[in-house]
């Protein structure tokens, strides 16, 4: 009995652990379905609230409950525009970052549009360029994108995979604000191959089922570990009382019998 309580003990401890972390998965996609729903809910304040100059709400770090508040912008764009790599919204393309030089003298990086089924080879000098004189734009507020120095400094062809302001202030030389927005509306209107960078999408997304799935995965540990304990109790039972199985303390040898023939009694 010993060593079954040993087994036991090494199998709760395994299921314990497993449990667990389960138990953490689930919780931590309930956390990130609490964040998509702050985040959705930001998104569409976002879109209700008026434009603002983009002067009221930029100049310093943009944090994430800055993003998605619509600003609105005038100046001329800067002749040095970047290829951002990489982009999926549905179908491969890239996207084209150019700074744009406002009235105030900031330089706000702006992201005009997605290219959909474009190169991803494409260098920023074959790409559609700005409009060129004064142009108004409004767009959405977006945090810089995180990830290592390669993905974020643009190569001498002006591509780059993630938009960060830092680093391509790096290669214009120049400070620019934090973070960048996504061309909404522009006046005059620019070149129609570029669309616009659509808004995230607004649902829950798979996180509720995610999480129903990892709790169901430690519900079953649970159910397995109390199968396999019955399981050996079962086995045990069997082996100390051999004569279970026939109540009747029946003789499993089949009975012999013979009949005298003289008398006709029979005898076992």
């Amino acid at each position: 009995m010993r060593r079954l309580w040993k087994k036991w003990l090494a199998l709760l401890v395994f299921v314990a652990v497993l449990g667990t972390t389960f138990v953490i998965l689930g919780n931590w996609q309930l956390d990130r379905l609490e964040e998509r729903r702050a985040n959705n809910a930001r998104v569409i304040a976002a879109e209700e609230a008026p434009v603002r100059p983009y002067a009221e709400v930029l100049g310093g770090p943009v944090a994430e409950e800055d993003q998605w508040q619509r600003v609105e912008a005038t100046g001329r764009y800067e002749a040095q525009q970047f290829v951002v790599r990489y982009r999926n919204y549905g179908q491969p393309g890239i996207e084209i970052v150019t700074p744009l030089r406002t009235t105030e003298g900031d330089l706000l990086l702006v992201d005009r549009g997605f290219w959909p089924r474009a190169s991803r080879e494409m260098t920023a000098a074959e790409v559609p360029p700005a409009p060129a004189g004064e142009v108004t734009v409004v767009g959405h507020i977006r945090r810089n994108e995180r990830g290592p120095e390669r993905a974020t400094l643009p190569d001498e062809q002006g591509r780059v995979r993630l938009i960060s302001a830092p680093e391509i202030s790096r290669a214009l030389g120049e400070d620019t604000l934090d973070g960048y927005i996504t061309l909404v509306e522009s006046d005059p209107a620019q070149d129609e191959v570029l669309e616009p960078v659509p808004l995230p999408e607004l649902s829950d997304g798979p996180h509720f089922w995610y999480a129903v799935q990892w709790f169901l995965f430690c519900g079953i540990a649970l159910v397995g570990l109390v199968i396999f304990i019955r399981s050996d109790l079962l086995g045990k039972k069997k082996q100390t009382d051999p004569d279970e199985d026939d109540p009747d303390g029946e003789d499993d040898e089949d009975a012999t019998s013979t009949v005298d023939d003289d008398t006709g009694v029979t005898t076992g």
